[in-house]
């Protein structure tokens, strides 16, 4: 028969330690000086050990029994409770000294080979100005919810959209640390329900309607902006891609004998090259910034250092000053774009958009999607530079200017 409460309770000690049995190995020990302990001993591979259960009344005898029955069920498979019970101390001694920042440069290291090195640069800077400060001291088995909470708030007052990122990042740091064994939850869970509701907006561009006002407000912007950003602008225009990658490029890049500006994958978004098909207009502008940057490795030299790229800002702040400010950027081009490729030039979506050096978002289709639509490309951008300089000379005629026509060849 099993022991009682009372029975444990009523215990006395004697000279010398004698064991009280609860039956299945369980027993509890009473020493001379009245401490009591629950013991219990087992066999593993033949051998007889015994195990520690804790000191009774803080064990209960319903408690001692129920760490019995999980024991055993470990014996059975060959788990040594011993040894288990000294791994689970070592790994929370670990988890106690192994801090947030610690943890965070350790999954960093292991992205930075995926990813460039700006945008690592960018994920480290971040870390070490909006989280670190507050939580990178902390054992991460110590970082609650609220904690983290506290974190992204104040991230979250000045920017909502950078408060979201940095719970991403947090979390995938989190889940690194589960994944490895070192943390046991991820604080981070559902703290979206307690930030504010943000929707992120798209780049702010021009519709296709509003082309005719916008080209004629870009030629009277010609007397009023130096001439390499005048042609940076015409660029953007006819060439659609990304701010940073023209205003990155290089004198290697452009072919001219093939009419093609071949973009390394190093500078593409996606790390995949990138073809740009020329058109007459696109590179009679090359020729002419070639006479005057033809010297320098880049294309759009800095104006203040010409070892460096022209600042991608130079532009905006010149859309700004059209008139266009909050109602076109950089990217608003590529949206503008691929509205004119599909509605006035009837373009399919899959041409369209390889242009843009979209791929496809499924894993499986960008496995079995190898069609890059050249021939097709170098037509459609051809033909898009001359609606461009259609729409611009129709837009002449109604305002009756002699002024020259937008792309000369």
């Amino acid at each position: 028969m099993g022991l009682s409460n009372m029975t444990c309770q009523t215990a006395k000690p004697k000279t010398k330690p004698y064991k009280l049995a609860d039956g299945e190995g369980l027993y509890l020990e009473v020493t001379p000086k009245g401490t009591k302990f629950w013991r219990l001993k087992y066999r593993l591979r033949g051998k007889e050990k015994r195990i520690s259960l804790g000191a009774y009344p803080s064990v209960s005898v319903a408690d001692a029994r129920k760490a019995k029955d999980e024991i055993k069920r470990d014996i059975k498979t060959g788990i040594d409770p011993i040894l288990k019970r000294l791994q689970a101390t070592q790994t929370q001694a670990l988890i106690q000294q192994l801090d947030f920042k610690s943890m965070a440069m350790e999954w960093y290291q292991k992205q930075t080979p995926l990813w460039k090195p700006k945008h690592a640069d960018i994920i480290k800077h971040r870390f070490e100005k909006y989280v670190f400060p507050f939580l990178g001291n902390f054992p991460l088995a110590e970082i609650q919810p609220m904690m983290m909470l506290n974190c992204v708030q104040k991230i979250e007052k000045t920017a909502p959209d950078l408060s979201r990122r940095m719970k991403a990042l947090c979390s995938h740091v989190f889940k690194y640390a589960m994944a490895t064994g070192r943390a046991e939850r991820d604080p981070t869970y559902g703290l979206e329900a307690a930030m504010k509701k943000f929707r992120r907006g798209h780049y702010a561009s021009i519709s296709v309607d509003e082309l005719p006002e916008f080209l004629q407000c870009l030629m009277n912007y010609e007397n009023r902006v130096n001439r390499q950003t005048f042609l940076a602008l015409k660029l953007l225009l006819l060439t659609f891609v990304r701010t940073c990658e023209l205003v990155e490029a290089k004198w290697e890049e452009v072919d001219f004998e093939r009419a093609m500006w071949v973009i390394p994958a190093e500078r593409m978004k996606m790390n995949l090259p990138h073809l740009v098909p020329l058109s007459q207009q696109t590179l009679a502008i090359f020729r002419e910034l070639k006479g005057m940057n033809g010297h320098r490795a880049f294309i759009f030299p800095g104006y203040y250092s010409w070892r460096k790229p022209m600042s991608k800002n130079t532009m905006l702040v010149a859309i700004k000053r059209m008139g266009y400010n909050r109602k076109m950027t950089g990217h608003g081009f590529r949206t503008l774009a691929l509205g004119i490729l599909k509605e006035k030039l009837g373009y399919t979506h899959d041409i369209a958009d390889r242009q843009l050096a979209h791929v496809p978002k499924s894993s499986v289709d960008r496995a079995y999607d190898r069609a890059q639509f050249l021939p097709q490309r170098i037509e459609m951008m051809q033909r898009y530079a001359d609606f461009l300089d259609t729409v611009y000379l129709t837009e002449l005629k109604k305002c009756q200017n002699p002024k020259a026509e937008l792309f000369p060849v």
